[in-house]
């Protein structure tokens, strides 16, 4: 049986992968950015129409529970296919820039976060247009999407900010597991279970609310847009708190102490 690799494996890893993602060009970033916000909807609408399927006949909370399995899809979807979402690709750039300790390293990383926030929300909100018109969707679908969308909007800023720093975490901590398997079908399952983690809390990534709220607006749910625009900068303040500060800064301080550690081992002998 193969043995799990070690936080420096993982760590080295992630640097390679790191590396890949931050020389990216910009098309790559644009094309990669855009599909995951598409690829990404596709799970919010598989979980309205699985939740309005079940509903009528089991009741709200079964309904949610199978639309948090529906929702798996999505970031299943999302890793088959390298598509890029932000604090998904928290990791594995950052273990490069702390590898590499060089400044243009760092003028790269926040262009990599800030082209994949703006594309993963441009691409998202093009299919949710295209998935609110109506008879896209089965009836009730829509429904139970706006009843989210409600839902995120009635939180108030604590309960969102801490929410959302939540879901960085989970998101994020995707990457990380991503790198400590070795085969395709494994990483699918890593995906889905992230993905469903995600839907059942519902924690909040900043690319899967504010399409939520869109989604909501436009079906006639009592969002605005300046509820829109607050809940989304509430999450993406969230998630990088979440996503840098509980996952990647702890997962990359685990790493350089276990191969400063071996270093003084070798040392020692």
């Amino acid at each position: 049986m193969p043995v799990a690799p070690t936080p420096v494996e993982i760590y080295h890893r992630a640097v390679k992968e790191g590396e890949r993602r931050l020389s990216a060009t910009g098309l790559e970033l644009v094309t990669t950015g855009f599909n995951a916000g598409f690829t990404i909807v596709f799970g919010i609408a598989a979980l309205g129409v699985v939740h309005a399927l079940v509903e009528p006949r089991f009741g709200v909370d079964t309904a949610k529970l199978a639309g948090a399995f529906a929702f798996g899809i999505g970031l299943l979807f999302l890793v088959t296919s390298r598509a890029e979402l932000f604090t998904e690709n928290f990791f594995d750039p950052v273990a490069t820039a702390f590898d590499r300790g060089q400044r243009q390293v760092v003028v790269k990383l926040l262009r990599l976060w800030a082209v994949v926030l703006v594309l993963n929300l441009i691409g998202g909100a093009i299919l949710v247009l295209i998935l609110s018109i109506d008879g896209v969707l089965p009836p009730g679908a829509g429904r139970a999407l706006g009843t989210v969308a409600e839902e995120i909007a009635a939180k108030d800023v604590p309960a969102a900010f801490a929410n959302a720093l939540v879901g960085g975490a989970v998101v994020t901590l995707l990457s990380f597991l991503l790198q400590a398997v070795d085969q395709v079908l494994s990483r699918m399952v890593v995906a889905y279970l992230i993905g469903f983690l995600l839907a059942v809390g519902p924690f909040a990534h900043v690319v899967v609310t504010a399409q939520h709220l869109f989604f909501g607006a436009l079906v006639g749910a009592d969002v605005g847009i300046g509820t829109i625009a607050a809940e989304t900068a509430i999450a993406i303040v969230g998630n990088l708190v979440g996503g840098l500060g509980f996952v990647t800064l702890t997962h990359v301080g685990q790493a350089r102490g276990e191969r400063q550690g071996r270093g003084s081992d070798d040392t020692s002998t």
